[in-house]
């Protein structure tokens, strides 16, 4: 038996709506579970995509170095478990998984779609990570459709479409840096406070003049 949490496991609470965490800590305290086998009803599909610090680009080697820039998905039904932040040092002393993502939706291609876009929208610079290789997996045919079993990576998957898109993404990140980097700039900046009057404050000032 395994007693510990799997790293899987936001997909198992995205379907049941059940908090395993606290459950883990209730059973700590000595209390009961606090629903039976017959109250668990599974509802509609999830899939979790884990963010290393990997280069997809290069043999998927890891990657170290400090997150300049990070900006997480969000939205409806999509999850992000994270405890690493902008300016967070991925290191080669801990594990380099930055992130867990997870999207859930009313079928298993409603929540790949879902994971699509929210993976689209994951920015961070500072490490390389495995988004581009699981954005390619995502929308590969026979990933989508079910078409695959445990050999799909060496047998169906075509690594050649990293190539193509290695250039697009490195130079999107890159822009969505500068804007962030343009953004935080301009927030430092004092707010000069202008006092101005109202048409008809104005308009009674003129009149007594």
């Amino acid at each position: 038996m395994n007693t510990r949490l799997q790293v899987e496991h936001p997909v198992t609470e995205m379907v049941t709506g059940i908090d395993l965490v606290k459950e883990q800590i209730r059973i700590a305290y000595g209390l009961p579970l606090s629903f039976s086998q017959e109250d668990i009803k599974i509802n509609g599909h999830a899939i979790e995509c884990r963010i290393y610090a990997e280069d997809s680009f290069n043999n998927f080697m890891p990657d170290t170095g400090i997150i300049s820039y990070n900006r997480q998905p969000g939205g409806s039904y999509v999850r992000v478990d994270t405890g690493v932040e902008q300016w967070s040092e991925i290191s080669i002393h801990f594990d380099p998984m930055i992130a867990k993502l997870i999207t859930w939706g009313y079928d298993r291609l409603d929540a790949i779609n879902r994971m699509v876009r929210a993976l689209r929208s994951y920015r961070i610079k500072g490490v390389k990570t495995a988004i581009p290789f699981e954005l390619a997996v995502m929308e590969h045919p026979d990933f989508r459709y079910g078409y695959f079993d445990t050999g799909f990576i060496e047998n169906s998957f075509d690594f050649s479409v990293l190539d193509k898109r290695k250039e697009e993404y490195e130079e999107m990140v890159a822009a969505l840096a500068a804007y962030g980097f343009r953004m935080m700039k301009n927030a430092s900046k004092p707010i000069v406070n202008e006092q101005r009057h109202s048409n008809w404050k104005q308009r009674r000032l003129l009149n007594h003049r």
